[in-house]
């Protein structure tokens, strides 16, 4: 069963889709996308630099609009041969597109309207990210506890995203528990934590309109790694997810015991096969960063389905 994942924010770095838009198919199939966004999408995958990408309302379109042109490229005439899929934090628009769940123009609008709001939320309280790696799980929630932070991504494999006020970040690295490395990241926000609330009421506005259809390929949800057979539930929980956890531990839990045998990544591909390397030990990976990783890409696909 080959699993196919959309990353997050933070895996968008500046030029990345300067390789695709060689072919004029991928360059309009991303304006199209741009202007569904209200975005110069093309601009941003190419000439922005680090900190114009880095903004929540940039990046969020950015990557899904990304993800789904490489997913168009890899399940072209292949979509029957995907056994599940998922992403991770905003990814899970891309993985809701490729499920069947949202249309692809709703998806990015919607996630326009999501970065727009987190962004916002954001503003309101210098707050950010860091990844912390290895140490007691125990001892950090009580960590965690102390200094008012929040876990914000379980990945797995070791590594937990937590998230809150600057300064407190900076006591965290400062002190770390025991055995554990703490790691800045490029991000604008807390993301995934109570700090995130005032974003969800926004966004669950703009999606009064949107029709979510069942999925028809496996979908996992980031709220508990479960299986998720209601489209209109999906997008309740895509909603719901901003100001909750990512559990992307879970997740693979999920693909574990339904008997994944591959994980390929999209674009911007390279966090998640990571992740997979430690959570899924011996899955077979491949990341999607360039149009010359479609073959070997495809060619997973077409044995393992």
């Amino acid at each position: 069963m080959i699993v196919v994942v959309a990353p997050g924010q933070g895996s968008q770095s500046p030029g990345f889709l300067e390789p695709w838009l060689a072919d004029p198919a991928h360059r309009a199939r991303l304006e199209a996308l741009g202007d569904a966004a209200g975005l110069d999408l093309i601009e941003h995958g190419t000439v922005s630099d680090a900190d114009t990408i880095r903004d929540t309302a940039i990046a969020q379109p950015l990557i899904v609009a990304a993800a789904l042109l490489s997913a168009d490229a890899l399940l072209d005439g292949r979509r029957d041969r995907v056994g599940a899929v998922a992403g991770h934090s905003v990814g899970e628009f891309a993985a809701a597109v490729v499920a069947g769940v949202l249309g692809e123009h709703d998806a990015v609008r919607l996630v326009r309207e999501r970065g727009l709001a987190m962004a916002e939320a954001a503003a309101a309280v210098p707050t950010g990210m860091s990844a912390v790696l290895g140490g007691d799980a125990e001892a950090l929630a009580a960590r965690l506890i102390e200094l008012g932070l929040e876990a914000a991504n379980v990945n797995g494999g070791g590594q937990t995203v937590v998230a809150g006020e600057l300064n407190n970040l900076e006591a965290l690295a400062a002190e770390p528990v025991p055995g554990a490395r703490v790691i800045p990241l490029q991000v604008a926000g807390a993301f995934h934590t109570s700090y995130m609330a005032p974003a969800v009421e926004r966004v669950r506005a703009a999606a009064a309109t949107i029709e979510a259809a069942d999925p028809d390929i496996r979908l996992y949800t980031n709220r508990d790694g479960s299986a998720v057979a209601s489209g209109a539930a999906f997008l309740d929980l895509l909603i719901g997810q901003i100001s909750s956890p990512v559990r992307w531990d879970l997740c693979m839990k999920s693909m574990a015991a339904d008997g994944v045998t591959g994980v390929i990544e999209l674009l911007p591909a390279g966090a998640l096969v990571g992740l997979a390397k430690r959570g899924l030990k011996g899955v077979p990976t491949i990341a999607i960063r360039t149009p010359d990783d479609l073959p070997a890409a495809i060619e997973m696909l077409e044995q393992h389905a």
